[in-house]
């Protein structure tokens, strides 16, 4: 594995920072402690294993960040490789695993799923975490992991790294085939003991088969014997089974016509009493056409009382609109009547004001005296008016609610007016209803006229079904009685042939004889199948017409419910528009009740009432505004007496406008009654109102008889219906008599084919008569005969099973010597595989790998180790060691017993010593000699080219000579890398090296800098 990029993201200490590996071959990695330094480390074994210092997942994240990604660029195998991992905190994580290829293009070898990528990443560098944290990283604190680990995990961690495991493959394969070929011995030495078992029983077999031989031969001279006889019988038998068959199809030919004859019974009874159903209707024909002009009589008159009933209430309506615009101009003009002599009166008492004015002007002292008067009245009527004022504000409230509750009534009318002229509208849609509910009428008893008729189809077709059923049956039969018969046909075809029953020789004659029986037997056989297939074919057509009609009835039934639903819908709409006229005529009383009380004002009438009371208190209260005014105006004028001169050329003034103010409004007063008079008598309006009047009158509608021909109507609107029966019965007539001529037709050649069927069926019995019935000795004949086939069915299966026996048992004696020495192969074999798992196993070519490649490691530890401590410190590894109960004095050499290990002894100038005890400086020299070797070991392998060294923060213990080893060291080895990472934070150490990366801890996280 040679580093090319390394790309970090929110890793432990790192927020973003990247590394280009190229050019680097040693190299030293210093900061200070914590700036980051074994994280920019760790950010490789996390790309590739998901491994580093951190406890949980989300610890790899940088503080307050959410995500994290290290992208690892490397060359392995000579190819480009990329490994990016990524993760989102309390999330899932990714993983991707690419090639770079020759385009320079990275080709994606990701797996689905992490779990999957993460072992093609493994199977691809072939080596796993902790291999590599024992070998080619040497992590800060774990240098001496290695050597703490137990003899036996530090073994297996060395095959590991030898790539042993595929020896234990092989020695995994090689005891599953011993297995195979133990398994297979065993079951080959079963096989061969149940044949020597077998093989016993030859002898006793043989007797058996020649026992069984003579039993065969006796049975089969029997058998030719009853078959003889039973030929004899069976030429009569068949005889009589033809006549019988032909009495058969006879008696069923006679039922079908029984049937027919009843069908066609039933078919004339219905359709007589249709005739008597028509006829009845026929009869009263003339009773129905005249109830049906009756009908549209009504019809008529209730149309032209219809438009009278419109344009009766179209003439009230314009009655009332003319009436009420009438009375309106009527009470506009009268009260611009009221209000012009009300002036004038003002105008009067303004003259007599004024006169009085001026002749009291030149009395001033009479005019004081007068105004003390008129002050005293006007603060005695000003007491009154204070008490009158609220009455007359409670008055115009009584008045406002009383304009409010005629304008509720006025609202009310409107509303009735609107829903009188939609019930207006739905009652004109009425004939359409009733002409389409008459129509729908139709349509369903029609419909209810073909279920009738489908329900005699389907019972047609159910008996043709049975027919169809009995025939395909007996054809069946027939088909089977032809497929024996063709049998036995080839047998006797073929020269020499045996009986096809007995199965014994036949000579010539009785050759022939069977053979033109059989032959004659299938003839009539064929007779039968032609008779009852062109009878199924019969009743097939009649049956797929009777399915047709079926099909076609269901599809015209399909729309009858939809139909009734339709008629339902129509009959509710007709009743309603009928609710409609009645809430008509309420609605039209309860309009006129409401005009009556608009025009005479009737309604509200506890307003009506509180506010006449609250008119009688302010009349008994004696305030009159009319009088507090002219006092007022006294005062005024007696205080203009005051003014004197000016006040009474004021009073002069006054005067003369008061009198031609007078003259104008006489004028206006005059032309207003005049107009008044003469819209009572001969306006426009006035003459209209009287000319809607007469026609009113002139138009004679009567509601109670429009109601008579309403009811009447309804009542005979049966006899539509009846109508329609009796003109469907007119077309309807002839065709039915059509089909009880052919009915009655059809019943009389019925009859006779009947008589014609019994004569032949009185025939056909008497010929029966005459042959004798056999059939008991038959079946007896043929009871013997199975029997006796039977015993020699078993006595053949018996002899055949026997001879079968002795065949195999022949063929086993002679598998029997292959077999042997099959089992010796097997037994060969399992040797054979049961040494190479042995060989290939711990104990065997691993220890013996692992025994070769110690020396090597021992001497480039030693090598190394010389360097680093003068020559002071040796390195031994020793595989085996004697057990605890073989240490004894007593134990001899051979009976010593030896257990695998992988023990480190430890020698300096005073002897050996254990590990724990040398000093921290000493153990890292020794721990950091033994990973260098173990390293340069696996390069110059092939099986796993670690090409790079990581050594973090292990010289803080040793002094400057040491230090001084050390760079010696890894220089001595660095051919045989092509990376070698140091990490430190000794200034002295980092000076050896000429490229150098530096990190820094920063506010925005760790820092990365190369300095060569």
């Amino acid at each position: 594995m040679i580093p090319l990029q390394l790309s970090l993201k929110n890793f432990l200490s790192y927020s973003e920072a990247s590394l280009d590996f190229t050019g680097l071959h040693t190299a030293c990695i210093c900061g200070a402690n914590g700036a980051g330094k074994s994280s920019l480390l760790e950010g490789i074994t996390w790309a590739i294993w998901g491994e580093c210092r951190a406890v949980s997942e989300d610890d790899a994240i940088s503080n307050g960040a959410m995500d994290v990604r290290v992208d690892f660029t490397f060359m392995m195998h000579g190819e480009t490789c990329r490994i990016i991992r990524s993760r989102q905190r309390d999330s899932t994580g990714g993983l991707e695993f690419q090639i770079q290829t020759s385009g320079g293009q990275f080709r994606t070898l990701t797996q689905k799923g992490i779990r999957s990528t993460q072992a093609l990443i493994d199977d691809y560098l072939k080596i796993d975490y902790d291999t590599f944290i024992n070998s080619a990283y040497l992590r800060q604190g774990k240098a001496d992991e290695f050597m703490l680990k137990k003899p036996t995990d530090r073994k297996q961690i060395l095959a590991d790294l030898l790539k042993l495991d595929r020896y234990e493959q092989l020695a995994d394969r090689a005891k599953d085939t011993a297995k195979q070929f133990k398994l297979q011995a065993e079951v080959l030495t079963e096989n061969l003991a149940e044949a020597e078992v077998q093989l016993a029983q030859i002898d006793g077999i043989t007797q058996q088969r020649d026992e069984v031989k003579v039993e065969i031969d006796r049975l089969q001279q029997l058998q030719v014997i009853e078959e003889q006889e039973l030929e004899s019988f069976k030429t009569i038998a068949r005889q009589r089974e033809t006549w019988q068959q032909q009495l058969g199809w006879e008696q069923k030919r006679d039922r079908e016509l029984i049937q027919a004859a009843t069908q066609i019974q039933a078919d004339l009874q219905l359709l007589n009493t249709d005739k008597n159903r028509l006829d009845s209707l026929l009869i009263r024909s003339d009773e129905i056409s005249g109830a049906y002009q009756a009908y549209l009589s009504l019809q008529q008159q209730l149309a032209v009382l219809d438009r009278q009933f419109d344009t009766y209430q179209q003439s009230q309506i314009k009655q009332q609109q003319l009436q009420q615009q009438l009375e309106r101009q009527t009470q506009e003009l009268q009260l611009t009547l009221g209000r012009s002599q009300a002036e004038l009166a003002l105008v009067i008492q303004q003259q007599q004001e004024l006169a009085t004015t001026l002749a009291t002007a030149g009395d001033v002292t009479k005019a004081i005296a007068q105004l003390q008067s008129f002050r005293q009245r006007v603060t005695e009527l000003d007491r009154l008016q204070a008490e009158v004022l609220p009455l007359q504000q409670e008055r115009v409230i009584l008045i406002g609610k009383i304009d409010r509750e005629a304008a509720k009534i006025q609202a009310k009318l409107n509303e009735l007016i609107l829903r009188e002229q939609q019930i207006k509208v739905k009652t004109n849609e009425r004939q359409q209803l009733i002409d389409r509910l008459t129509l729908l009428d139709t349509q369903i008893t029609e419909l209810d006229n073909k279920k009738v008729y489908q329900k005699r189809i389907e019972e047609k077709g159910l008996v043709k079904k049975e027919n169809i059923q009995r025939l395909d049956a007996d054809v069946r039969n027939y088909q089977k009685q032809l497929v024996e018969l063709d049998r036995k046909l080839e047998l006797l075809e073929v020269p020499d042939a045996s009986c096809p029953v007995c199965e014994q020789p036949l000579d010539e004659n009785h050759r022939e004889h069977v053979l033109t029986s059989a032959k004659s037997e299938r003839e009539n056989i064929d007779r039968q199948i032609s008779a009852s297939q062109e009878e199924y074919s019969l009743y097939v057509r009649e049956r797929e017409d009777l399915i047709a009609q079926y099909k076609q009835l269901n599809r015209e039934l399909a729309g009858s419910e939809n139909l009734r639903e339709q008629r339902g819908k129509l009959q509710a709409q007709l009743d309603s528009i009928a609710e409609l006229q009645v809430n008509l005529e309420e609605i039209a009383i309860e309009k006129s009740q409401i005009e009556l009380a608009i025009e005479s004002r009737i309604y509200a009438r506890e307003l009506q009432t509180e506010l006449a009371g609250l008119l009688i208190q302010l009349e008994e209260t004696n305030y009159s505004e009319q009088s507090h005014a002219l006092a007022r105006g006294e005062v005024d004028k007696l205080r203009w007496a005051e003014a004197k001169q000016e006040r009474i050329k004021e009073a002069e003034r006054k005067q003369q406008q008061s009198i031609e103010r007078k003259e104008r409004l006489e004028i206006e007063i005059a032309a207003i009654e005049e107009n008044i008079n003469l819209l009572q008598t001969n306006s426009d309006m006035k003459i209209e109102l009287e000319a809607v009047i007469k026609e009113i009158e002139a138009l004679g509608y009567d509601r109670n008889y429009h109601n008579q021909v309403t009811t009447s109507l309804r009542e005979s609107q049966s006899i539509q219906l009846q109508y329609q029966e009796l003109q469907q019965a007119q077309q309807t007539q002839p065709q039915l008599l059509d089909r009880i001529k052919i009915l009655e037709t059809n019943e009389r050649q019925n009859t006779e084919d009947r008589q014609r069927s019994t004569i032949e069926i009185d025939r056909i019995s008497l010929e029966i008569a005459k042959i004798p019935d056999n059939d008991v000795r038959i079946m007896a004949i043929e009871h013997q005969l199975a029997e006796r086939r039977q015993q020699l069915d078993n006595n053949l299966s018996i002899i055949g099973s026997l001879e079968q026996q002795l065949t195999q048992l022949h063929q086993i004696k002679e598998q029997l010597r292959s077999q042997q020495q099959q089992l010796e192969a097997y037994k060969q074999q399992q040797k054979i595989y049961d040494e190479l798992t042995k060989a290939f196993g711990k104990n065997g070519i691993q220890a013996l790998v692992i025994e070769n490649i110690l020396p090597q490691l021992e001497a480039e530890s030693n090598q190394i180790l010389s360097k680093l401590s003068n020559n002071q410190f040796h390195v031994q590894f020793i595989t085996q060691k004697a057990t605890k109960g073989s240490r004894t004095k007593k134990a001899s050499v051979k009976s010593a017993k030896y257990i695998d290990t992988l023990d480190i002894v430890i020698g300096d100038a005073n002897g050996t010593r254990s590990y724990e005890t040398y000093s921290g400086g000493e153990a890292f020299r020794i721990n950091f000699s033994i990973r260098l070797a173990l390293a340069k070991l696996l390069s110059q392998r092939a099986g796993t080219p670690l090409q790079m060294l990581i050594v973090d923060e292990g010289f803080g213990t040793q002094d400057r000579e040491g230090c001084d080893r050390l760079i010696a060291a890894i220089n001595a080895i660095s051919a045989d890398f092509a990376c070698i990472l140091t990490v430190t934070h000794m200034p002295q150490f980092r000076e050896a090296f000429q490229t150098r990366i530096e990190v820094q801890k920063t506010s925005k996280g760790s820092q990365i800098q190369v300095i060569t």
